[in-house]
């Protein structure tokens, strides 16, 4: 059986992504029920992926992910999502023995930017970089399903020194991740 198991962190200053290139995704939810599993369809660059997540039990949770025919994966978007989108840029940046993968959100999510890691196990020890802000890994409002769910800016969730308005760079990237 496959399992996510991550740590996700809002990140504080973004100074470290000046200069780097990131790549553009856009993910989209299949409406759930509660306690079901999460359907999500989610392209990057050219590729996509279908990827059903069970409920999380502390920072761990079963996850399978297919790829699927972009042209799906479009159709998907289009026609089953119902608005429940996300876009964002992401950069994987490695820290110490760990990759962190960095979101750098768009449209109504514009400034909100959370980094993850993925985890060995749940105990394993993770060397946080000085960019990381507050944990979230419990915060189900900061998920990618709730944020794709909520119609109205999460932002207000966000403590000031977490919302980045000029990120750098990378702020005007689009959906491919091209700058």
């Amino acid at each position: 059986m496959a399992q996510e198991i991550e740590r996700r962190f809002l990140v504080v200053d973004t100074h470290f992504l000046a200069g780097l290139r990131g790549e553009g995704i856009v993910q989209g939810y299949v409406g759930k029920e509660a306690g079901a599993m999460t359907t999500r369809v989610r392209i990057r660059a050219e590729r996509a992926f279908l990827t059903l997540k069970g409920p999380s039990v502390g920072i761990t949770r079963d996850e399978y992910e297919y790829p699927i025919p972009l042209a799906d994966a479009r159709q998907i978007l289009a026609s089953y999502c119902s608005g429940r989108l996300v876009e964002k840029t992401r950069h994987v940046v490695p820290f110490g023995r760990h990759a962190f993968e960095v979101d750098v959100f768009h449209g109504r999510h514009a400034g909100l930017v959370i980094a993850e890691v993925e985890l060995m196990h749940s105990a394993q020890p993770v060397q946080c970089p000085p960019w990381l802000g507050p944990e979230i890994t419990a915060d189900k409002r900061f998920g990618n399903f709730a944020l794709a769910s909520n119609p109205l800016p999460v932002l207000g969730l966000v403590p000031p020194a977490c919302i980045h308005r000029h990120v750098g760079p990378f702020a005007e990237a689009g959906r491919d991740g091209r700058h």
